[in-house]
């Protein structure tokens, strides 16, 4: 390992980042897209007192893409790749199965799946999306090990790669990560107290708070060269806050993602970008109809002021003329009429920009099939063009698997976890049937760095028509007798059936096993016991039943 990094050297190296983020133009490209999103699209433009509409048609297309892509129904699998050492292949699957618990559990904790909408969101707003893990020591969980995994979503500025032409994270040599914590909070942090800490301006876009109490606290993360672990140091610009120690993890705790891909750079393309244009320009549309008919819609009228010094617009009021005609003492002038191609221009703008993203009419929902058949052919076909969005997304979710399991193995230590066997099944051989059940034992998850294991996505439906097809063909098979009750119900989607996992356990635990059946009626069953009987003597001496 090379020498310890220090404050000063982080410093530059932040400040070296942020320079890079700025050429890109980042900080503008982020604050604009957001302000886009979140409706604020005349921030910044003087419009002189006239209206400025806002027809905000693009969150409409992000919001579709983000909830087509995630699903309510995410689960990870973990399974053996091979038997290693000396353990056999039930070990292995019992030791899968424990991290699939833990999967489960990690999974409701963190709320994933909002966590995925957000990681997605920010992707699409900002060009990238980041989770962060970590492990909270403090959560108190029952366990010998206090501590629970923690994974939370970070914005790309906040997000700094020592290789910035690279977005794969795993082979970067450092990652900054910046935050601006209130100026106790970081005290806290400080090992000495953080009594000479001073608050500091952001360098970056975020919202002006140079009369807040705030610094910058930076974590510094880097690979150990030796031991190819990952090393973490927190200071902030001026000075150390925790010094330089080994986390004992083999992986970056970090997952990115980009929305669209750009060549050598870390940082991608979001979608709100190619998106602004189109905005901006039916928002202009609608501002200038507004315009016209404010200053020319309504009717005008005309009057000689050498004959009427003064018109009179009350109701019913008397005009007097100094005689001449009347005719040409005033007239109306018919108001000026908009060309109806404007609102089709806007309409065939807004139309042409979502069925070019995904989002066409039978994907919104504004179509009227003839069948639930039709519905789910034309949303697929519909969905065919986030494909690749999405396989990206299940890609970086598997990337945040293997960092749960790098996690296990290095903080969990022994903890007591529930572990399912099937007895009947171990003790087939032996001629035993005895029904399935569930013990708890002490587990080690430092084994978890002896066993390779392969990660699996397993993904639910995202649409809720999916959801009905899915529910439809399941009552198919139940009703041909293809699947028993039990089976139907472990697949039911959640919300059908009150109570359902009672139902199943109670279904399963009626399924005794039979009797078994004499091969013949003549034949008797041996008496059991000590003893020398007649029956015992005949068979010693016949060597037959």
């Amino acid at each position: 390992m090379r020498g310890a990094p220090d404050a000063a050297l982080v410093a530059r190296r932040y400040d070296r980042s942020v320079a890079f983020k700025t050429r890109l133009g980042l900080y503008d490209t982020v604050r604009k897209n957001e302000n886009f999103f979140i409706g604020r699209q005349w921030e910044g433009v003087d419009a002189h007192g006239l209206p400025t509409p806002v027809f905000n048609f693009l969150k409409r297309v992000v919001l579709f893409q983000v909830a087509t892509v995630t699903s309510d129904n995410i689960a990870m699998q973990a399974s053996p790749l091979a038997a290693t050492g000396q353990r056999s292949l039930g070990d292995i699957d019992g030791i899968a199965d424990v991290v699939n618990k833990q999967f489960q559990a990690i999974f409701e904790r963190n709320q994933l799946v909002g966590l995925l909408r957000e990681f997605l969101r920010n992707a699409a707003v900002d060009g990238d999306g980041c989770l962060y893990t970590w492990f909270d020591p403090s959560v108190e969980n029952g366990q010998p090990v206090r501590g629970e995994i923690v994974t939370e979503v970070v914005e790309n500025t906040r997000v700094h790669f020592g290789n910035p032409y690279s977005r794969d994270v795993q082979t970067q040599p450092w990652i900054l990560l910046s935050r601006r914590m209130d100026l106790e909070e970081a005290r806290e942090l400080a090992r000495d107290g953080g009594d000479d800490l001073r608050p500091d301006a952001p360098e970056t876009f975020a919202a002006d708070d140079a009369d807040d109490r705030r610094v910058t606290v930076l974590t510094y993360l880097y690979r150990d060269r030796e031991t190819g672990t990952i090393r973490r140091y927190l200071c902030t610009r001026s000075r150390e806050l925790q010094p330089d120690a080994d986390t004992g993890l083999t992986r970056y705790p970090l997952v990115w993602l980009n929305w669209d891909y750009v060549q050598d750079c870390c940082h991608g393309q979001a979608l709100v970008t190619g998106l602004l244009p189109n905005q901006i320009f039916i928002n202009k549309l609608f501002a200038m109809s507004m315009i016209s008919l404010m200053t020319t819609a309504y009717p005008k009228i005309v009057y000689d002021k050498t004959r009427i010094p003064r018109w009179d617009s009350r109701v019913g009021a008397a005009i007097g003329v100094n005689g001449g005609d009347m005719n040409s003492v005033a007239r109306i002038i018919d108001p000026a009429q908009i060309s109806p191609q404007i609102a089709q221009f806007i309409q065939l703008a807004v139309d042409y920009t979502q069925s070019f993203l995904g989002a066409s009419d039978v994907a919104l929902g504004n179509a009227r099939p003839e069948n639930t058949s039709a519905i789910v052919a034309l949303q697929r076909a519909a969905g065919v063009p986030l494909e690749i969005t999405k396989q990206n997304l299940y890609r970086a979710v598997e990337q945040l698997g293997r960092i749960y399991l790098d996690h296990m193995r290095n903080y969990y230590g022994v903890r007591t976890v529930q572990v399912s066997m099937d007895l009947g099944r171990r003790a087939a051989p032996l001629g035993i049937a005895l029904p399935e059940g569930t013990f708890q034992r002490p587990f080690d998850f430092s084994v978890l760095g002896e066993i390779p294991l392969s990660i699996q996505l397993d993904v639910g439906a995202s649409s809720y028509w999916s959801e009905i097809a899915s529910q439809q063909t399941l009552d198919n098979l139940l009703v041909q007798n293809k699947i028993d009750l039990a089976d139907y119900l472990e697949r039911i989607p959640n919300g059908y059936i009150t109570k359902k996992q009672e139902l199943i356990e109670k279904l399963r635990g009626n399924r005794a096993p039979a009797a078994p059946v004499p091969a013949a009626e003549t034949e008797l069953p041996l008496p059991a016991g000590g003893g020398n009987g007649a029956l015992q003597r005949a068979i010693a001496q016949t060597a037959t039943a």
